[in-house]
């Protein structure tokens, strides 16, 4: 019997991975963790703590009990000290010095970090599992035509690879900011209830080199380089939102990406992914939606959007802190992760497992090549000795002609047969053969597909290579 909520970013698209990141066992095992790096810090600055007691902490750090916490909690309205009492049940020689001089937000705020950094790291993961799957996609298709479009309207013809180039691009950008935002995470550190450090200092008897010797310590402990150098109670909610920001950036990458996909879709040059039993549509059986790359878009807007919130909480925050920033921040954080943790996995999902069709591509080519052409045409029969001048409004007015009789009657695309027959244009069905070779209209696209694998993918996946290899499972 289901008769409460369930967030459909735990049941139905985020990885385990992923939930585990952000999940209760990982949350209050780290708020643990960092009770017992404190403690470990405080006793090599000279406070009285025995090895006992840190070796209590430290066989007690998964074996959360999750009831006696929610009884104090019941009883304190505190979610932070019922874990310090919860803590203490199971380490009662240690239960005198945890969370000595520390305020809430030392666990909370430097848990947040820490999640956070996690998180990215796994998003890392399957970011640059998506590029080597684009990547792949882009030279296996790199020589083969299809049209392009501006506006959505035929342009010029390009190739499968050379369009996959400009995902990848978008990715690589997504990839410089992620690193960036790792590369720069910092712990808040212990800085106390207004970020004076006061509660430390009063601690080490007025030693200021021992309180910035503590926050050395607990960062070396936690596997970072360094706190931040100033706070108020809570580190800066920029921080939140620079983090988001990475993700809305991905979030823009795949849904530029879904949107293609789902044209191409349309024109039946692609199919993403379709299970042997697998229903499109309740009422019309023929169907084969795209529903995989929808999800992408789906989820995309909810991150772009979701992107907000950091950013009004870090404009709202009042001087060295406030509350309103808690009911929002173990929503919206979480929930942008898990949501670009599904979007990466479907992305590779799609590119890996979807089919390409050349010769719809070839039917769409054709369609249109004649107007394409006649640029070329137009210079073949100038070098011929025509007017081109005069040979120019010629195939304007055909052209004209042509493309109101497909649009009213439905009618194939005789451009080049009325021009074969016009004698001021001189042409033979050789000379339009010569002319209308696809791979002339295509212009560089193979080869600076190639170059872009070569020059700005290819070792950006070597530095990586440590990370490739990833398994998603997509729940249909």
């Amino acid at each position: 019997m289901r008769n409460t909520y369930e967030n459909p970013l735990c049941v139905r698209y985020a990885s385990s991975e992923m939930k585990f990141i952000f999940s209760d066992d990982h949350k209050f095992s780290t708020w643990r963790r960092l009770w017992t790096a404190l403690a470990k810090a405080e006793k090599e600055l000279g406070i009285e703590i025995t090895d006992a007691q840190i070796s209590e902490m430290e066989a007690h750090l998964e074996d959360i009990d999750y009831e006696a916490a929610a009884a104090y909690e019941r009883q304190l309205r505190h979610d932070v000290m019922a874990h310090v009492h919860a803590f203490g049940d199971v380490c009662p020689t240690a239960r005198p010095i945890i969370h000595l001089g520390a305020t809430s937000c030392y666990v909370g705020d430097n848990t947040d970090i820490i999640v956070m950094r996690e998180g990215l790291r796994r998003v890392k993961k399957l970011l640059v599992n998506t590029v080597k799957a684009v990547s792949d996609f882009a030279e296996q298709w790199k020589d083969t035509p299809t049209l392009a479009y501006t506006h959505f309207q035929a342009a010029q013809p390009t190739t499968v690879g050379k369009r996959a180039t400009l995902w990848i691009q978008d990715l690589l950008m997504d990839l410089d900011a992620l690193d960036f935002q790792l590369d720069n995470l910092k712990l808040l550190g212990c800085k106390g209830t207004t970020g004076t450090g006061a509660s430390f200092l009063e601690l080490f008897g007025g030693d200021h080199e021992k309180v910035k010797r503590l926050e050395t310590l607990i960062a070396k402990d936690m596997d970072f380089d360094a706190c931040m150098a100033v706070s108020g109670q809570t580190y800066t909610r920029k921080v939140d939102y620079n983090v988001l920001s990475v993700l809305c950036g991905i979030a823009q990458s795949a849904a530029k990406f879904s949107n293609d996909i789902r044209l191409l879709s349309h024109l039946k040059e692609f199919d993403e992914p379709f299970e042997s039993k697998q229903i499109g549509s309740s009422a019309m059986a023929y169907k084969r939606n795209p529903m995989r790359s929808e999800r992408i878009a789906s989820l995309s807007r909810y991150v772009m959007c979701d992107v907000l919130n950091p950013a009004i909480t870090a404009a709202t925050q009042w001087f060295e802190r406030t509350l309103d920033d808690s009911a929002n921040r173990r929503i919206s954080i979480p929930e942008a992760f898990l949501a670009v943790d599904s979007i990466l996995s479907l992305y590779i999902n799609v590119i890996t497992n979807g089919t390409v069709y050349p010769k719809m591509m070839e039917r769409h080519l054709k369609e249109e090549l004649p107007f394409i052409a006649t640029e070329n045409i137009l210079m073949d029969c100038a070098k011929r000795g025509a007017d081109r001048q005069d040979m120019h409004e010629a195939i304007r007015r055909y052209s004209v002609d042509v493309a109101k009789r497909i649009k009213l009657s439905g009618e194939d695309n005789n451009l080049l047969e009325l021009m074969l027959n016009d004698p001021r244009f001189m042409l033979t069905q050789e000379d339009l053969d010569r002319v209308l070779d696809v791979r002339k209209f295509v212009g560089r696209a193979p080869e600076q597909t190639a170059e872009f694998l070569e020059e700005c993918v290819y070792p950006v996946l070597k530095h990586e290579k440590a990370l490739l290899g990833v398994d998603v499972t997509i729940s249909v």
